[in-house]
């Protein structure tokens, strides 16, 4: 009898995905029928699948098939209308992979990203991943994400120009919810560091990924100086503020965990989900807003920087040197600043000394371990030494013997 009443109070309470679930697919696959657009095959995969193994499907994601002779065209509208008729508020990623998007489906996504009140939209995560968009979907894109309740955007392998790429960036000036940026191999100039920079110190992004880029030394460095500067000056005021520092630092390492799935392109499936009951998602609301609040000052807070293959090298001799000037106070006063990937640039033996030595200056000043990681071009005894130096030190826990009590 207890064991009876136990699932009972279990089931109380939970919500039960199979049923929402199979109601969603019957819709979307209704309004595929009428926009005449075919159905997605990996959405109604994991529908069936998170169906089958009766859990929550949280991740949506839209991908392009291999073959494309899908006849008629598959279309991210059917997809966004069943989430909008179906209230269908369980899901947190909407991923969309290697579409030509037409300026209809921007426009519904954008109204979707906006959407307040009952219908507000749930999605903490967008990717869109090797798409095409033209000059005014993008601004439309950029208006929808002043408004939108984002936490995580992800544009690899979108390539922008100049003016593009304003008008996506104008849309997270003074954004104070986004913690996750990616802007791997979008084509980026050195045009664009300074516009990255001043968008990172008036925001709360703590995760920025630029791999594959272009920046060169000179890009890189008009992105870091603000940065640089910000971490300098906190550090002459360190000893009042050093406790309220410390908890944003730990604040901010523990969203960038949270979002680098997110932000990997290997990212795992969204966990299966036991349904949580009323009463839990009450204490885990509380913690959000919590969290949430302690970060509302703009930054910046930059937790992790990508600038993996950007060309920064000594190519441009004359930035280099004060790149590696810049880095290396970055690294030496940050205490937000966690991990820097910095590999496939040939920085030389020079500027990797250097960033050796304000490793262990960083160490001595008592600041969170750095994980850095650098080309192994390199002399075999700096590259072994940086490595070490940004390395996290085992602490081994001694257990004692309990006694065992005499008879």
């Amino acid at each position: 009898m207890p064991k009876a009443k136990e699932g009972k109070r279990k089931t109380k309470g939970a919500l039960l995905p199979v049923p929402i679930l199979q109601k969603f697919l019957k819709t979307y696959e209704k309004h595929c029928a009428q926009s005449q657009t075919s159905v997605c095959p990996a959405i109604k995969k994991d529908l069936k699948k998170s169906i089958d193994c009766e859990r929550v499907l949280k991740k949506f994601t839209l991908v392009k098939p291999a073959s494309s002779r899908i006849v008629p065209p598959i279309s991210l509208e059917p997809l966004l209308m069943t989430i909008r008729d179906e209230c269908y508020k369980l899901g947190k990623e909407m991923c969309i992979w290697g579409f030509q998007l037409s300026n209809p489906e921007i426009a519904r996504l954008a109204l979707f990203l906006e959407s307040k009140g009952h219908t507000t939209c749930p999605f903490t995560t967008l990717e869109i991943v090797d798409c095409k968009m033209d000059p005014w979907s993008l601004e439309r894109l950029g208006k929808a994400l002043q408004l939108s309740n984002l936490r995580s955007l992800v544009l690899d392998y979108c390539k922008f120009g100049n003016e593009e790429m304003e008008s996506v960036l104008s849309g997270l000036e003074n954004n104070q919810r986004l913690y996750g940026l990616s802007l791997r191999f979008c084509g980026l100039g050195p045009w664009s560091g300074p516009r990255l920079g001043a968008l990172i110190s008036r925001s709360t992004i703590c995760e920025l990924h630029l791999d594959g880029n272009g920046l060169l030394c000179s890009g890189a460095l008009a992105l870091l100086r603000p940065i640089a500067e910000f971490a300098e000056m906190k550090e002459k005021d360190r000893p009042a503020t050093a406790s309220q520092d410390t908890a944003a630092s730990s604040s901010l390492l523990q969203i960038s965990q949270r979002g680098s799935s997110a932000l990997s392109q290997t990212a795992k499936s969204s966990e299966a989900g036991a349904v949580k009951t009323t009463s839990g998602k009450k204490k885990s609301k509380k913690g959000i807003k919590k969290k949430a609040t302690a970060l509302a000052e703009a930054g910046p807070w930059l937790v992790k920087l990508h600038l993996a293959d950007n060309g920064i090298d000594g190519k441009e001799s004359e930035h280099l040197v004060e790149f590696t000037r810049i880095l290396t106070c970055l690294i030496r006063f940050s205490a937000h600043l966690r991990e820097i990937d910095l590999g496939s640039n040939a920085l030389g033996e020079m500027a990797a000394a250097d960033i050796l030595q304000a490793l262990r200056a960083r160490k001595t000043g008592k600041l969170p371990v750095l994980k850095i990681t650098v080309t192994p071009q390199i002399s075999s005894e700096t590259f072994t030494s940086i490595w070490k130096n940004s390395k996290k030190s085992k602490t081994k826990t001694i257990h004692k013997k309990k006694k065992k009590a005499k008879t």
